[in-house]
């Protein structure tokens, strides 16, 4: 592996595959660069400490939520209002159920890592925050929703949704009628918004 071109990304791929092996607590800069065939120097190089590389995993990991999301903020075949928010909403609840349930050891880690690093979390809840803010604001336009405070509207549907994407409550989202709890919220607060 160390003839190929050592790139932030490859480093990043083999930490994760690293926490996955032997958690937060015991994974190393070192395992990393054995993992590569590298020294841990070079490792340093791109990431000038350990801390700065496990933020930049976890950054990694909550990106790819986000971008799956943004797609659904940006979909222009999809209907504004009702039918963009359920959609997002449940691609939410799902990415984070499919983390959670597939790869229950790195979901794990990242749990310990979003604690350490509140600032990349923060920076996650306020881009999640603001997908949904451009939803409702579109719903708004095209007279599907009703709302004076967009923004404030987008963080109550977050926070009323929080069983479904929080973390906190992962060993919830197996359960048989976790589905249709979640279609009940979401219809809830749809009613809610309609214009």
């Amino acid at each position: 592996m160390g003839t190929e071109t050592l790139t932030a990304e490859r480093i990043l791929e083999a930490t994760e595959e690293v926490l996955r092996r032997y958690g937060p607590a015991k994974a190393t800069v070192v395992d990393v660069a054995r993992v590569l065939g590298v020294s841990h120097g070079s490792v340093y190089r791109h990431f000038r400490t350990k801390a700065a590389l496990r933020e930049a995993v976890t950054s990694r990991w909550l990106s790819r939520t986000e971008t799956a999301l943004a797609r659904i903020v940006a979909d222009d075949e999809r209907e504004p209002g009702a039918e963009k928010m359920r959609g997002w909403l449940l691609t939410l609840f799902d990415a984070k159920r499919h983390k959670a349930g597939d790869d229950p050891e790195l979901f794990a880690t990242f749990i310990v890592l979003t604690q350490e690093h509140s600032g990349v979390v923060d920076a996650h809840l306020e881009e999640l925050t603001a997908q949904l803010t451009r939803i409702v604001e579109e719903g708004v336009r095209a007279g599907r929703f009703a709302s004076d405070d967009p923004a404030g509207s987008a963080g109550a549907v977050f926070v009323a949704t929080a069983r479904f994407h929080d973390p906190a409550y992962a060993t919830e989202w197996q359960k048989p009628t976790i589905e249709a709890e979640f279609d009940a919220v979401a219809e809830l607060l749809l009613r809610g918004l309609r214009a």
